[in-house]
C-alpha cells in the first residue's frame, strides 16, 4: 500500500554517477575519505562507465585529476589532457551500444580547480584575486575541447559571472548548436566539500568566499538561478543538496527548465562514517536522503550511490 501511494518515486535515470579518473595510475586508488569511492584509471573508468550504462543510470559526470598543474590549468583545455582522454574513452562506451538504445548523457566539469596549482576555479589576478573575465576565457576553451572529445552537456561550476553566456557563444561559435550546459547557478562555500578535494587532490589554500555563496542566503540563491536562466543554461543546479532543500524547491518553483541537485562529498562521508558504526542504518539512510532531495524538486540528482540505488530500485 505505501508502494502504490508514494508521491515520490527514484528511478536510475534521475541519478548521474561523479567519477573521478587521475593521470597516471595504475591501479583504482581508494579514497580514504568517501570509503567505497575511487580515483580510477582510465581502464577503470571505462568499466564504471560501462556499469552505469548497463545500469540504466541517467548520465556521468566526469573529473579529471592531471599528473602537472600549472597557475592556468594549462592541462583542462589540452586536446590530449586526462579528462578529454576520458571522454573520448567514454563516448566509445557509451556508443557501443544498438541505436536508439537510452544510454547515460556523458557530462565534463567545466572548472579549472582541478587543473591549478593553487586548487581556485579561476585564473588569478598578480595579488591573488580570481580574475573573473580571464577565467571565462579559459572556460570557452575548456568547454568546446570538452566537446570535441564526446561531451553531451559542459558543466561550469567555478560561480564565475558571466559563464553561462560564454560558454554558449563558444559552443554555437565552433558548431556544437546541441551541446547543453548544465550550469552550477546556486553553489554554497560549504564545509561539506572536504572529502572531494581528497578525490581531485586539491591544492586549495585558504577558500572560495569570494566568488561561491554564503550559506546564509536563500535569495541570493534564487537570483543566481534567474541569472543563468537568462543567460541560456538548458539545466540549473543546487550544491550541495540536503541543507539547501529550500534553495532547491524554491529554484525548482521558478525554473523553466530541468532543475539538478549535487549531494557532494560531504553527504556521502557522514552517512558511510555513520553506518559503519553503526549508529544509523546505512542502506535506509541512503534512500531516505536521495528520495528527500527529489522530493524537493530535483529533476536530475547527482550521486555517489547512484549504481547502488539503481540496484535498488530498478
Amino acid at each position: 500500500m505505501r508502494r502504490l501511494v508514494a508521491e515520490t518515486r527514484l528511478h536510475p535515470a534521475d541519478l548521474v554517477l561523479p567519477l573521478f579518473v587521475k593521470e597516471g595510475l595504475t591501479e583504482p586508488a581508494p579514497l580514504a575519505s568517501m570509503p567505497g569511492q575511487v580515483q580510477h584509471t582510465e581502464e577503470s573508468l571505462v568499466e564504471a562507465v560501462r556499469a552505469a550504462r548497463d545500469a540504466g543510470l541517467g548520465g556521468v559526470m566526469l573529473f579529471g585529476i592531471p599528473t602537472v598543474k600549472d597557475a592556468n590549468g594549462s592541462q583542462a583545455d589540452a586536446a590530449d589532457g586526462i579528462l578529454q582522454r576520458a571522454l573520448r574513452a567514454s563516448r566509445k562506451v557509451l556508443d557501443e551500444v544498438p541505436e536508439g538504445t537510452a544510454t547515460p548523457v556523458l557530462m565534463a566539469d567545466t572548472c579549472l580547480d582541478e587543473f591549478t596549482d593553487h586548487g581556485h576555479c579561476g585564473v588569478l589576478t598578480a595579488d591573488g584575486r580570481v580574475d573573473n573575465d580571464a577565467t571565462l576565457t579559459r572556460y570557452a576553451s575548456m568547454a568546446v575541447a570538452q566537446a570535441k572529445a564526446g561531451a553531451d552537456v559542459i558543466s561550469p561550476s567555478g560561480m564565475m559571472d558571466g559563464q553561462v553566456a560564454m560558454i554558449r557563444d563558444a559552443l554555437d561559435d565552433a558548431d556544437f548548436l546541441d551541446t547543453s550546459i548544465l550550469a552550477y547557478s546556486a553553489k554554497y562555500a560549504s564545509a561539506y566539500y572536504g572529502p572531494f578535494r581528497e578525490a581531485v587532490d586539491s591544492e586549495l589554500k585558504g577558500d572560495r568566499k569570494t566568488y561561491q555563496m554564503d550559506f546564509a542566503n536563500a535569495r541570493e540563491g534564487l537570483r543566481e538561478a534567474d541569472l543563468d536562466l537568462a543567460e541560456g543554461a538548458d539545466i540549473v543546479l543546487v550544491k550541495p543538496a540536503g541543507s539547501y532543500l529550500d534553495v532547491l524547491r524554491a529554484v525548482a518553483d521558478r525554473s523553466d527548465v530541468p532543475v539538478a541537485a549535487y549531494q557532494v562529498s560531504g553527504e556521502y562521508a557522514m552517512i558511510e562514517a555513520a553506518g559503519a558504526n553503526g549508529w544509523i542504518d546505512r542502506d535506509r539512510a541512503v534512500l531516505e536522503s536521495v528520495t528527500s532531495i527529489k522530493r524537493a524538486g530535483a529533476d536530475v540528482i547527482l550521486t555517489y550511490w547512484a549504481l547502488e540505488l539503481a540496484e535498488w530500485i530498478k
